[in-house]
């Protein structure tokens, strides 16, 4: 499913789309796909991004 940046905003919780377009800005957040001047993020690629922000307080206590 492709989303717009206020679509992908809202399914990453953030509070405005503003914050994705200054990652993209600054070359941080999320992957994404320019459609000639659109701009469009897959799920798999958000829930990319999510994934690796996850902590695991289990495998933190594991690690030597």
């Amino acid at each position: 499913m492709n989303m717009n940046d206020i679509q992908a905003a809202k399914y990453l919780g953030l509070k405005s789309a503003q914050t994705l377009r200054n990652w993209r800005h600054l070359g941080r957040g999320p992957a994404y796909c320019r459609l000639g001047r659109r701009i469009v993020y897959l799920q798999q690629d958000l829930d990319r991004f999510l994934e690796s922000g996850r902590i695991d307080p289990e495998a933190r206590r594991e690690a030597p």
